[in-house]
């Protein structure tokens, strides 16, 4: 919902970036792949209870995913760079729930269960929808230019990084934003597949 707006603010500074970070040499996979390293140690740190360096690190691991499409529009985009781009955010999806289940199972386990469950039936109406729109030759920029089918929803990336932030800031409020996630993560799932079956059936 709020990815559209996030963009428009914040293109410019990542394009200035991108350009000093192509002028040296730097390679899109090279920034995903940093994306991730950096998305798997904030969520050792939540693990671990601190909270803050996970905060700093889903921060820089968030520049760093708007950074590589960034540079990739710079140097030439590739169909393996934006393939690696959505499996590698998957796993920093996963992980960062993982971290405060792990940290704290009593608490944390049921909620961060039921969030991953959520995670994982909205990025697979995502995909599915991706695939029979590229089926069907429908185009989208809604979301700029992407390497597949975006389809727009109540719970985007915008949405889920202000959620990762109040996680780490509010610890111990995980159960109530894990749920309350969960529930506008399916209410996306089910308005797609809403607007697969108008578009598709």
């Amino acid at each position: 919902m709020l990815d559209g707006w996030a963009h428009r603010k914040i293109d410019p500074g990542l394009s200035a970036m991108a350009t000093q970070l192509a002028a040296a040499g730097v390679r899109a996979n090279s920034i995903t792949y940093a994306g991730l390293v950096l998305g798997l140690a904030a969520a050792a740190a939540i693990a671990f209870g601190a909270y803050w360096a996970g905060l700093a690190l889903i921060l820089a691991s968030r520049l760093c995913d708007g950074l590589d499409g960034a540079v990739a529009r710079i140097n030439g985009k590739t169909d393996f760079g934006g393939y690696l781009d959505i499996v590698l955010d998957f796993a920093f999806y996963g992980a960062v729930p993982l971290g405060f289940i792990i940290a704290d199972p009593e608490a944390n386990a049921i909620a961060g269960g039921v969030l991953l469950l959520a995670f994982y039936v909205n990025g697979a109406s995502f995909l599915a929808y991706a695939v029979m729109a590229e089926k069907h030759r429908l185009k989208s920029r809604a979301r700029g230019e992407k390497s597949l089918f975006f389809t727009t929803g109540l719970a985007e990336a915008s949405e889920t990084l202000a959620v990762f932030v109040a996680m780490c800031l509010f610890p111990q409020w995980f159960a109530i934003f894990a749920y309350a996630f969960a529930l506008i993560t399916l209410y996306t799932t089910v308005s797609r597949i809403v607007l697969a079956a108008g578009r598709f059936g």
